[in-house]
């Protein structure tokens, strides 16, 4: 009786420090969301969703927006886009990645004001904005980035050492970059090779792999806390942290399909593709 009672209290502590130390709330009813993006000046979560092919320009994406406790705002907050993927602010636009374009909403009306050409670009994905509010786009098909300064695109950088890079992070003087991997099928999105952490210096545009966080998986949403990196990996459905000198730790598993993380400083907000969810985790 004593180890059964002690067998009950130990798991009781158990779950409890489980239910602290990972996921909050679900928030439930997207269509293939892609990125899930705070925007903080609001108080509100912007979720893409791509609703069909990611790759088709067939004017079904949409944005969403959840309130920070997973509250759905309102599932249809701007239409009129293809596949909405990756997503950035700068001033009082919102600026998100659709394909070969990159949309522009203003973030007061929720009107979409501004669709910009990105000449070359194949299959952009992620977007992330500097402390000077230029943003970045990354071309996952083309092992490039771009940049953007008000309206004007411009290639930043082009380097298969980028090896299929999606996410991407503006961390101070470096963007950090999650590759997918070297040797994709544009088909099925395998690899011959798995992705690793990258960064980018903004003013030499220099690519250097991260030490230890090198071929390790097929990598999709990036941010940085802190000195601490997280990255999803799509396929697996696992959310990695990293730290310089270290190497690539698991911290939590979802089902194949996680994809651009975003984050308030305390939360990780994990979209689920192939469940239509979007997951908040508490930091440790």
């Amino acid at each position: 009786m004593k180890r059964l009672i002690a067998s009950i209290v130990f798991a009781a502590i158990a779950a409890v420090s489980a239910a602290q130390a990972g996921e909050l709330w679900r928030a439930t009813g997207f269509e293939q969301p892609e990125s899930a993006l705070v925007d903080a000046a609001h108080d509100r979560i912007v979720v893409s969703n791509i609703v069909g092919n990611p790759g088709a320009a067939d004017g079904n994406g949409y944005l969403s927006l959840l309130s920070m406790d997973g509250k759905v705002i309102s599932s249809h907050w701007v239409d009129g886009m293809d596949a909405p993927k990756g997503m950035a602010i700068s001033g009082d636009r919102l600026y998100a990645a659709d394909i070969t374009k990159v949309r522009v909403v203003d973030l007061a009306s929720g009107k979409l004001v501004e669709t910009i050409d990105v000449p070359g670009a194949v299959f952009l994905n992620d977007m992330t904005q500097d402390s000077a509010g230029k943003v970045y786009v990354s071309d996952m098909l083309a092992d490039a980035i771009y940049s953007i300064d008000g309206d004007r695109p411009e290639l930043f950088v082009k380097d298969a050492l980028l090896a299929s890079p999606n996410g991407v992070f503006a961390d101070g003087d470096r963007l950090i970059v999650a590759s997918w991997g070297k040797g994709i099928n544009k088909t099925d999105f395998s690899t011959a090779e798995p992705g690793g952490l990258l960064s980018v210096d903004l003013a030499t545009k220099k690519v250097t792999p991260l030490p230890g966080a090198q071929k390790f998986a097929d990598l999709d949403g990036v941010i940085a806390i802190g000195d601490t990196i997280y990255a999803t990996a799509y396929m697996t459905g696992t959310l990695y942290s990293y730290k310089s000198g270290g190497a690539p730790t698991a911290v939590a598993h979802f089902k194949p399909g996680s994809a651009d993380i975003g984050t308030d400083g305390k939360r990780i907000f994990v979209p689920l593709m192939g469940e239509g969810e979007v997951a908040a985790l508490a930091l440790n």
